[in-house]
């Protein structure tokens, strides 16, 4: 019986670590969106008084359904707010809405991370279709000349563990943008920032997972399938 352990020491870990992080998440946003702020301003109020101090009047603010949903969509110029973030005046959602607000900063102002990790979509997603036939042939023309078919799959899967690496330093840097304006701004009194920090955070770590869970499942086929060409 062949043991992968790979899996058992690369991929589970990370999985484990992003299920973890998911669940964080939620129970923290939970947690502080229970929590009224004092100046008493909604999730697409703070948003606005954000996008507007940038001179991003162009951007609108629309209400999504769902639960952490949130989004800003660069090609619509539009940010959307969740049913628990819109209208919600707690301190986790003015944190929420100021961070997509972030996002609609960086792309103003052309900030490198994003702008790339826009320009790679198309890429990741061929990427990501084809990365496991190819992966697949390669392996089934093991013995022959086209098991280079199974490097240029890891190649393609790659793309996507790049574009998660790319993510990070977007999502943090929203963030602090947010965390700035927050300040700036007077949308929160000095003892209400740690809990709109706390779930800045909390959501950061699922990119951190997301990246790690990808690294791994990466590094997995690159040991997986040198190991088979070695023992051919």
């Amino acid at each position: 019986m062949y043991f992968d352990w790979t899996y058992l020491v690369l991929v589970l870990p990370a999985i484990l670590l992003a299920t973890w992080a998911s669940s964080n998440v939620r129970s923290t946003f939970k947690k502080y969106s229970a929590i009224r702020s004092r100046r008493g301003i909604t999730g697409a109020q703070a948003a606005r008084r954000v996008l507007d101090a940038n001179g991003l009047q162009n951007v609108r603010i629309e209400r999504v359904s769902g639960n952490l949903t949130d989004h800003y969509d660069p090609k619509t110029n539009v940010i959307r707010l969740s049913d628990s973030v819109y209208d919600n005046p707690s301190t986790a959602a003015i944190g929420v809405a100021c961070h997509e607000a972030g996002h609609a900063v960086q792309y103003a102002v052309d900030y490198a991370p994003v702008k790339l990790r826009a320009a790679i979509i198309p890429a990741t997603n061929i990427g990501s279709k084809l990365a496991m036939p190819l992966i697949l042939l390669g392996l089934l023309f093991i013995h022959t000349d086209w098991y280079v078919l199974a490097y240029a799959g890891i190649i393609c899967f790659s793309l996507s563990t790049v574009f998660q690496l790319l993510t990070l330093p977007t999502e943090f840097n929203a963030s602090r943008r947010a965390m700035e304006a927050i300040e700036s701004s007077g949308l929160l009194y000095k003892d209400e920032l740690p809990a709109a920090k706390k779930t800045l955070r909390a959501a950061a770590m699922t990119y951190v997972a997301a990246l790690a869970v990808s690294a791994a499942q990466l590094l997995r086929l690159i040991l997986n399938i040198g190991g088979i060409r070695r023992r051919d």
